[in-house]
């Protein structure tokens, strides 16, 4: 029997999954969560075979889970199930080697057959993540870099953006000329296109 964890900050979608689980014979859901932080914490007293996280949950991310569970408890196989495919999540993902990265778009066989992969040491990625991986080119810009440029895509003027990462103004305004001269563009909106066909953001 496959001991299985679900994290899932959609409750229906949540429900669905573990029914879906629970009508396989070799699999049984030990617990399931909507929230990043309590999944963490039940995972350490659950010890399950597999976890699979969703990416954006409240409190701690699925990736956030991920990294803890690959430095603390990696016995549990990770499976990340998401709306995402973008590169940094999954350049995350990969990092923190999970063992399974699936699109929710992915048929739900996928998913049981990728749960039972996992549990005999293979690595399941949906393969146009791979590709996108691949094909993309090398991000260079920095965690910093990229929390500016975020900010920066909501339309937000220098100063908020500062005030929210706690910089000041003349800080901000070097990381903007930084992301520019790295990206090869002259403004925010050039900066925001590139990072966004590169899927760096």
């Amino acid at each position: 029997m496959i001991m299985v964890y679900l994290a899932e900050d959609q409750s229906m979608l949540n429900s669905a999954l573990t029914q879906l689980l629970e009508l396989e014979d070799d699999l049984h859901v030990v617990g399931s969560a909507t929230d990043g932080t309590a999944a963490w914490q039940d995972l350490q007293r659950l010890q399950p075979n597999v976890a699979i996280l969703d990416i954006e949950m409240p409190g701690m991310t699925g990736l956030d889970v991920a990294d803890c569970l690959h430095t603390q408890q990696p016995a549990t196989k990770v499976i990340i199930l998401t709306t995402f495919a973008q590169q940094r999540y999954f350049e995350r993902a990969v990092n923190a080697q999970v063992a399974g990265y699936l699109l929710k778009d992915s048929p739900s066989d996928e998913l049981i057959a990728a749960t039972r992969s996992v549990m005999t040491g293979q690595t399941i990625y949906t393969p146009e993540l791979v590709t996108n991986m691949l094909s993309a080119d090398k991000n260079p810009l920095t965690e910093r870099e990229l929390a500016v440029l975020t900010e920066a895509e909501k339309g937000l003027p220098t100063k908020t953006i500062a005030a929210n990462l706690y910089l000041s103004p003349g800080t901000t305004r070097n990381y903007l000329s930084a992301i520019f001269s790295k990206l090869g563009v002259h403004n925010r909106l050039e900066a925001i296109r590139v990072a966004k066909t590169n899927q760096w953001l």
